[in-house]
């Protein structure tokens, strides 16, 4: 299965969000949200997109985007998920968060075993982590209740994980970071909309006059 190896930044530059897709580096007073840099394209900065108003549509489009790109699946492997979410009994949305919560490089992040969920792909892949004892390197395999989910008995294994561990328990808390991170973005949202509609006031004053 395919993976994005672009620029992780530019992906949430386009969802106007961090997705947190490069682990202690998002926290960094230079990560490209925190500096106010526009959507990427050519039609992303001043005018265009930035400034459209969204539909019903555009929305729940941008969401779906958002929740791949977080996960790092692809569009094809994406709707797989949501056939086998709309299959299954309960609501459609949830069963979704389930599948991709249960998938093994993300029960391998959640265990704090890699700083990202891309790091988390790469731990399995290279066959660093075991499932009920069997060396295991399929990222998308589903996770079931009273599996055993362990690091290797390997030298290397072991020093991946424990240096990641380490490093999340030296570091401030992920969760006051992030919490943190989305309140200065919800204050710069609403700063810039009323700098914007002060800015439509004045203008529609001036036409008003003349």
């Amino acid at each position: 299965m395919g993976r994005y190896t672009g620029p992780a930044c530019r992906l949430c530059r386009r969802e106007g969000m961090k997705l947190f897709l490069k682990g202690a580096r998002c926290y960094q007073a230079k990560c490209p949200i925190d500096q106010g840099h526009p959507i990427p394209g050519m039609h992303g900065g001043r005018g265009g997109r930035a400034r459209k108003k969204m539909s019903d549509y555009g929305m729940q489009l941008r969401e779906k985007q958002r929740l791949r790109r977080q996960y790092g699946i692809q569009e094809e492997q994406f709707a797989r998920v949501f056939e086998e979410a709309f299959r299954r009994p309960g609501v459609t949305g949830e069963t979704m968060l389930q599948i991709c919560e249960l998938r093994l490089d993300n029960v391998a992040y959640r265990l704090g075993w890699a700083p990202s969920r891309r790091a988390a792909r790469q731990l399995v892949l290279h066959g660093h982590v075991a499932v009920n004892g069997r060396a295991c390197s399929i990222p998308s395999r589903a996770c079931k209740v009273g599996d055993v989910v362990t690091v290797r008995e390997r030298p290397r294994s072991r020093d991946m994980a424990g240096k990641a561990i380490e490093a999340a328990l030296t570091d401030p808390s992920k969760a006051e970071k992030a919490a943190k991170a989305a309140r200065n973005a919800d204050e710069k949202r609403v700063a810039v909309t009323a700098a914007r509609r002060a800015l439509a006031a004045i203008t529609n004053r001036r036409t008003t006059s003349s």
